[in-house]
């Protein structure tokens, strides 16, 4: 029970597992489509990723202050963290959106020229994960998510 008694992994927990749930209502509002599939999946407002680093990095200031060397290290790590989740993770996300119609275009081919391929799509091939990283107002709300969430739960326990 000294687990939960750890208020910067607690709030870092919460604002996982808020941030991957909340972006299902997100993505109802804008698609009128509701997909499960988001409470597991990478990419998508808000940024889960943002949201941990920042309750992190706010529950270590709340308990330590601001001038403690670990909140010094909890800030560099969620600024690498959503910096990394703005560049190389998005652009692999890009590269595999055009590496998926590559595929598409090539199988398209091998079936129009052959027509060999009679089996479902889901069994012709398998897509690369596109939704790897996240446009920079996602990891901004990630963000904010982290640090408000940390701070009401900081109001609310202590």
């Amino acid at each position: 029970m000294e687990l939960l008694a750890n208020f910067p992994l607690f709030a870092s927990l919460i604002a996982i597992f808020f941030a991957q749930f909340v972006k299902v209502p997100i993505t109802f509002f804008v698609t009128k489509k509701i997909d499960w599939s988001l409470l597991t999946s990478t990419g998508g407002m808000p940024s889960s990723h943002s949201a941990a680093v920042t309750a992190l990095s706010t529950a270590i200031a709340l308990q330590t202050g601001l001038d403690s060397p670990i909140f010094a290290v909890a800030a560099i790590f969620a600024i690498i963290t959503m910096f990394d989740a703005t560049g190389v993770r998005r652009q692999a996300g890009e590269q595999a959106i055009v590496l998926n119609r590559l595929v598409n275009d090539f199988n398209k081919f091998l079936n129009d020229a052959k027509g060999w391929q009679n089996k479902p799509e889901q069994e012709k091939r398998k897509e690369l994960k596109e939704l790897l990283g996240h446009k920079p107002i996602e990891v901004f709300f990630g963000g904010i998510t982290g640090i408000l969430l940390t701070l009401l739960l900081h109001m609310l326990i202590y």
